[in-house]
């Protein structure tokens, strides 16, 4: 019976996620050794940049079996389907055009979406409604509105829920928060978290525009300088890729003339489609800044700050630089910043007795015994950090046990709000005021109007 037993019955006859804990974990404990029938079936949706990356560490894994992909770029979609039954020896992943085909499978148990923020509302709630459990790429959304709609049917639902925010699962990130957290360094004053300036030029995309552009006799030297209704900015427009349904990816966001520019990988810098570096960094760093806080269930209660923003009708309308002052009910104030020497690339919690820094390249503090290692013995920790060392399959033992992952929806709503927030403080050029508990901008109607966007035709928020 274990071994033919059917998450997906089970959660719509039990009738509440409440039993749940209660029923799955005896069948976790005797799923060690997962056979073929009983591996969890993954659909994966996004398959351009992330989504590759995320389906590599699943193939890797005994425990579950990639049965399904979906992109709305066929040679995207071909490529996926192929290296995923290479990888198993057979043709037994199906590929989708279109995501609620795939969510409509009764057999999948789970799904990995990596797709633009502008989708990530329309596709999880979906999949959350199809009680499928979700790996979700950060940020969670592309508003405040929109993260609160995914967690609304996230816990409506019963889902366990991974955010794409894998630095919890990396050695140093965890060892510079838990020393944060068991007071090494005092009493945290202050934070700084860096992330990237500038738009990156993925696959050389923006350097090829401009290089047409210089060919053409045109004098435009940046892509946030080309704005619509100059000769820069209509020449390059073009049809869309054959193989891309250009109509499908614009989705629910303002139709715009498709621009190789500001489509793969580059949606990024236009707000149309995308948060710029902000956003879309702000789901790694702010995640560990606040976990060393101890702040996954809170927020800053006053945002100001500014950027270089380009001309709102720009091919690239993202701010490249941009500074933020935070200010949370706890006391302590937070710099976000991009493009400023200053603010050093990761995160840096300041504290009355000393202070500790972490990135992606390296690991620093006030103490040199904590860089090799010497905190504290983990058995003597007060606080003992949630660990893990690899995110996917986090994910995967969650699913079974039914147990919150490293990040679940929590934290990645709460790591996303500072972001979105230094957004609308940017955009209005006024300090914005945040009631952390109700998750409202107060005494700003304007404001809080861009806590949420329209949405184009036929789709809707859920």
């Amino acid at each position: 019976m274990l071994h033919s037993f059917n998450r997906r019955r089970f959660l719509k006859t039990a009738g509440s996620a409440a039993i749940l804990p209660a029923v799955l974990p005896a069948f976790a404990s005797q799923s060690t050794g997962t056979s073929a029938n009983n591996r969890i079936n993954l659909g994966v949706i996004g398959m351009g940049w992330q989504g590759p990356g995320n389906t590599e560490a699943f193939l890797a894994s005994p425990d579950c079996q990639v049965v399904a992909a979906c992109d709305i770029d066929a040679n995207h979609l071909e490529a996926a389907v192929k290296k995923i039954n290479e990888a198993y020896g057979n043709e037994d992943c199906k590929g989708y055009h279109d995501f609620r085909e795939l969510l409509a499978r009764e057999d999948i148990d789970a799904v990995m979406i990596a797709v633009p923020d502008h989708w990530h509302e329309i596709v999880a709630t979906e999949a959350a409604r199809r009680k499928k459990d979700i790996y979700g790429e950060k940020p969670l959304a592309h508003t405040i509105a929109e993260q609160q709609s995914i967690v609304r049917a996230v816990r409506e639902n019963g889902i366990i829920w991974q955010m794409g925010s894998w630095q919890r699962s990396i050695p140093t990130f965890h060892k510079a928060a838990e020393i944060v957290r068991n007071g090494l360094i005092g009493t945290v004053t202050r934070v700084e978290v860096g992330l990237p300036g500038g738009n990156s030029d993925f696959d050389d995309v923006g350097k090829e525009a401009l290089a047409r552009l210089a060919a053409a006799g045109e004098k435009a030297t940046t892509l946030e300088q080309i704005v619509s209704g100059t000769p820069e900015w209509n020449s390059l427009i073009s049809d869309p890729p054959k193989d891309l349904d250009y109509e499908m990816w614009i989705g629910p966001s303002r139709m715009e003339p498709y621009m190789k520019v500001r489509s793969h990988k580059s949606w990024r810098w236009n707000y149309n489609t995308g948060g710029g570096e902000l956003l879309d960094w702000i789901g790694h760093h702010c995640d560990i800044a606040h976990w060393g806080l101890d702040l996954d269930n809170s927020g800053p209660s006053e945002v100001e700050g500014s950027g270089d923003l380009p001309p709102a009708n720009a091919v690239w309308n993202s701010a490249p630089r941009y500074r933020f002052e935070l200010k949370y009910p706890q006391g302590v104030t937070m710099t976000i910043a991009g493009g400023h020497p200053d603010i050093k690339s990761g995160v840096k919690w300041i504290g009355t007795e000393g202070w500790v820094w972490v990135d992606r390249g390296g690991f620093d503090a006030s103490n040199p015994a904590w860089k090799q290692g010497k905190h504290l013995a983990r058995e003597l920790r007060k606080v003992k950090l949630y660990t893990s060392s690899d995110h996917q399959q986090n994910f995967l033992d969650c699913i079974r046990t039914r147990q919150a992952t490293v990040t679940p929806i929590e934290v990645g709503h709460h790591s996303a709000i500072p972001g979105h927030l230094c957004h609308i403080a940017m955009l209005t050029g006024r300090r914005i005021r945040w009631d952390v508990r109700e998750e409202k901008i107060i005494g700003d109607p304007e404001a809080s109007k861009l806590m949420t966007r329209e949405y184009r035709g036929p789709w809707k928020m859920s």
